[in-house]
């Protein structure tokens, strides 16, 4: 039961922009999972969930996968020696990195598995992702910039 309320949760926060642990046991609620607060806020650990900021300035709960978790530590060399910046034009993520080097970061986001990217394209200093709307592009530049953090 808990295998799949974790993925019922995991499928909630993908598809909903989920602020609080109330509303998260109010979906789960409605899902016909029924919890107390304390198994949301277990769960909302056992899973690593965090909140970060939407494109309305709003913190909701996401998927931050630990850098040294799901990345190698090549990919993790690649994404921090390589990345020089990155900005958004609606749903498109760019990518800067130094020359040459655009394959081995678009090879360390496919491997952060990050849901709301359906594909991305490398050629030699430059990596463009296609996210899923315009507002999760702003998700996962915020998502980006936490895993550079962490590999800093």
């Amino acid at each position: 039961m808990k295998l799949k309320r974790h993925s019922k949760i995991l499928e909630l926060i993908n598809e909903f922009e989920i602020e609080t642990q109330e509303e998260l046991a109010q979906r789960l609620d409605e899902a016909g999972y029924k919890v107390t607060q304390a198994t949301v806020s277990r769960d909302i650990r056992e899973l690593s969930l965090t909140k970060v900021t939407n494109g309305r300035g709003r913190s909701i709960y996401a998927v931050l996968q630990a850098p040294n978790r799901n990345l190698s530590e090549k990919y993790s060399r690649v994404l921090r020696d390589a990345f020089v910046s990155m900005d958004t034009a609606q749903n498109i993520l760019v990518i800067k990195t130094v020359p040459g080097m655009a394959m081995g970061v678009a090879a360390a986001l496919d491997e952060l598995k990050f849901h709301e990217i359906i594909g991305s394209i490398a050629g030699d200093d430059t990596v463009m992702c296609v996210i899923k709307t315009a507002d999760k592009s702003l998700l996962v530049m915020e998502k980006l910039r936490k895993v550079l953090e962490n590999l800093n």
